[in-house]
């Protein structure tokens, strides 16, 4: 069971809120370039219109809420290049605060919690998607919000049970937006069964004086992490009940999802982009997004991670995994569990076209691997190691920086300059 945090140790949320202005600040410089749809905007922009129109469903080997925001934006600002994306930047943004608040709650550590911020508001990825009209940013956002609020619920029990309410709406949320959440979202109450099971005993259902949670049932755990996040799930298929061709009854949810589950599956053409778990581990295969003359100038977006951190993350993944086993390190060992877990899911998964970007969730658990092991380097004495490790991801970003945010480049052979590696082009 988490201890509250000690007097003497130091909330770092002033530098959380530092982090995370800069972080805003650079996700909306320029949001509205280019200013055409690209990439995947192509599906989910026309969708959110049709969504908005509630004439027919569209788009539907998804769920609908990601479409359903970005329509939000399309109704509230009108309909540009600005208004797509402004929804998934603020997603991005919230999801960097709710990260390093979640590694706040797991670690109490200043360093581990304000190198996560920098680690992964650096690492390419979360800044990639967070500046395009894409579901994945609503999905994480959401799966992260909800690990940040059950890590403060385990944390600080007295508030555990408004804690763990949202933390089911957000899970309902976060499958709401993309089911790629599905497995994330299955581990706390996993993690809570399992320790409850070996605290409790035979009163594993009805103890409330027994860890991971005090005053929290896993009867009332389950409801929480369990049954809310169905209703909520559910709830965010409101507008298909209202469509003017072929709506939705209540009837018919299971064949909606049947249809869906089909979609998810079907054998489509091979894509030139795709790639495999194998790939996406070692940083092997990215894809441009974006690289055209476009606003009166050549520009590109390409989705790859940081190198420095993505490699440097998979050693931190294995450290945290035998710090969490021998040394009991909680924060090191739901690092690991988190990255096994959302990687695993690929690993098995049917679905026969993947790419890059479904790699978004298992990297922030991997970066945050990385803040873990550093701060373990931080502890031990290793202080310049650290803060070269962190010095070394925000200068490979800065070099990146113009080939992952649409920055206006000299020609059209620019691109050459960041292809490191002949799988990058």
């Amino acid at each position: 069971m988490m201890t509250p945090p000690q007097a003497n140790v130091r909330d770092p949320l002033g530098w959380c809120a530092i982090i995370t202005l800069a972080f805003a600040a650079l996700v909306f410089w320029r949001l509205g370039t280019p200013s055409r749809i690209y990439f995947d905007e192509v599906h989910y922009v026309p969708a959110a219109r049709i969504l908005a129109t509630f004439d027919h469903i569209t788009n539907r080997e998804h769920p609908l809420l990601g479409k359903e925001l970005i329509a939000l934006g399309i109704a509230l600002f009108g309909d540009h290049p600005w208004s797509w994306r402004v929804l998934p930047a603020i997603a991005g943004i919230a999801t960097l605060f709710a990260f390093m608040r979640g590694m706040w709650f797991a670690s109490l550590s200043r360093f581990a919690t304000i190198a996560s911020g920098i680690l992964l508001s650096t690492g390419f990825i979360l800044f990639i998607q967070s500046r395009i009209a894409m579901l994945d940013i609503f999905m994480v956002a959401f799966a992260i919000l909800a690990l940040w609020m059950v890590a403060g619920a385990a944390r600080m029990p007295g508030q555990a049970r408004w804690r763990l309410i949202l933390a089911g709406i957000f899970m309902g949320l976060a499958l709401g937006s993309k089911w790629n959440a599905a497995p994330v979202l299955m581990v706390p109450g996993l993690a809570f069964l399992i320790i409850r099971l070996k605290e409790a005993g035979p009163r594993f259902l009805t103890a409330t004086n027994v860890g991971p949670i005090r005053g929290i049932s896993l009867i009332e755990a389950g409801l929480w992490l369990g049954v809310l996040p169905v209703l909520v799930y559910l709830a965010t298929f409101w507008p298909v009940f209202f469509y003017a061709k072929n709506p939705l009854t209540i009837g018919g949810y299971w064949e909606y999802h049947q249809k869906m589950w089909e979609l998810q599956q079907q054998t489509i053409k091979p894509h030139p982009y795709m790639s495999r778990w194998y790939h996406w581990v070692i940083d092997w295969r990215a894809i441009w997004y974006l690289y055209d003359k476009v606003d009166g100038a050549q520009r590109g977006v390409v989705m790859l991670g940081n190198p420095f951190s993505m490699i440097a993350g998979l050693f931190a993944v294995a450290w945290c995994a035998y710090a969490g086993v021998v040394r009991k390190n909680v924060a090191a060992l739901s690092m690991a569990v988190l990255y096994g877990v959302t990687l695993g899911m690929w690993i098995i998964a049917p679905k026969p076209i993947q790419f890059y970007y479904h790699y978004f969730l298992p990297s922030c658990f991997l970066l945050g691997a990385l803040a873990v092991a550093l701060d373990d380097l931080w502890k031990a004495g290793w202080k310049k190691t650290a803060l070269a490790g962190l010095a070394l991801a925000v200068a490979v970003f800065m070099v990146f920086y113009p080939i992952i945010s649409s920055a206006k480049l000299s020609g059209p052979y620019s691109y050459e300059y960041w292809m490191w590696l002949k799988s990058w082009r």
